[in-house]
């Protein structure tokens, strides 16, 4: 009975022991090999194999005790994939947290107002930090694997910045680019000014635009917009070189030629009345928000003053003298 009462003191100093060496080795920061290290965890990496993994690059001293440690505080199945960065010397249990609470460093991607989805694309394609799952397939293709209704992708994306963990796919990105546009444009649909002649919300998005690239200044969208609506309202054509620039695609060598005001094309609308058949561009809310309550004015042309701003007109004869001054 002494025998047994002395082994099982052994065993509770054996343990108070262990425990506290245990809580202090969990606590003692380790020198990290270089500063800022780098962690990346990737997408399904299992507690034994992101253990070894910091073990290999120096955060970690062992592999055991993290592991340990993370079963006891129950987060063996909470690893957050995704880019870490160690700035200074951290222990395991802070480690540990960094890597349950998910605390990465995010990666960006922006789309820019005024790009085609073209240039949207290939900036996906070179974005080092993204898993390609679009790369190869056509844009309708891209379409119906983001669950968009529409056929054509021009225009259907919002610009903005996007922030996502190393390894998500850039159909993730594309997801939320196209559900922030539909809501973006769905929002200011509601608070269209009244009898604008525009039929639904993708026509306001093709005029939207054409404002974009017609706009050098942002206090001349509103007026820009007034003038193409009215241009609509009259059955008069919008003779915009955006679109016409658009159309041409590949064969556009930077100079617009009097031939290719001339050449018709579903894009050129020159030759063709009204909208053209989709967005051009990728618009700003911005320019959305102009394109659906446009400015209240006469105008019926504008030219560019060379500054970034227009000069606008209500008749041929203003116009040709302004395009005389400003252009000429």
């Amino acid at each position: 009975m002494h025998i047994l009462k002395r082994i099982t003191l052994l065993a509770l100093v054996a343990a108070s022991l262990f425990v506290g060496w245990f809580a202090y080795h969990v606590q003692d920061p380790v020198q990290i090999p270089i500063t800022p290290y780098e962690l990346s965890i990737k997408p399904g990496s299992s507690l034994r194999t992101v253990a070894k993994q910091l073990v290999g690059a120096g955060a970690l001293h062992d592999a055991w005790s993290f592991i340990l440690l993370s079963r006891l505080m129950g987060y063996s199945s909470s690893l957050k994939a995704g880019d870490y960065e160690l700035a200074e010397s951290i222990s395991p249990w802070q480690l540990l947290k960094r890597v349950t609470n998910g605390d990465v460093n995010q990666s960006e991607i922006r789309f820019i107002e005024g790009w085609t989805f073209s240039q949207l694309r290939k900036t996906l394609n070179e974005n080092p930090a993204l898993q390609h799952d679009t790369a190869g397939l056509t844009d309708f293709q891209v379409m119906q694997l983001i669950g968009a209704s529409e056929t054509m992708a021009e225009g259907l994306f919002s610009p903005d910045t996007y922030y996502f963990v190393r390894g998500n796919s850039d159909v993730a990105i594309l997801k939320r680019a196209y559900h922030a546009m539909q809501n973006n444009l769905n929002t200011a649909w509601t608070g269209r000014a009244t009898n604008l002649p525009l039929t639904d919300s993708y026509q306001a998005l093709i005029l939207a635009s054409i404002v974009e690239k017609e706009t050098g200044r942002e206090s001349d969208r509103a007026n820009v917009a007034g003038v193409f609506i009215n241009r609509l309202r009259i059955g008069m054509r919008l003779q915009t070189d955006p679109t016409v620039i658009y159309g041409l695609g590949d064969k556009f060598d930077g100079n617009l030629r009097k031939k290719d005001l001339l050449t018709d094309q579903e894009y050129n609308t020159y030759t063709r009345s009204g909208l053209p058949p989709t967005p051009i561009a990728l618009p700003g809310m911005a320019s959305i928000r102009a394109a659906l309550n446009p400015a209240k004015t006469s105008s019926l042309y504008f030219v560019a003053k060379g500054n970034g701003e227009s000069h606008f007109s209500s008749n041929l004869t203003d116009h040709n003298r302004a395009v005389s001054k400003y252009q000429k």
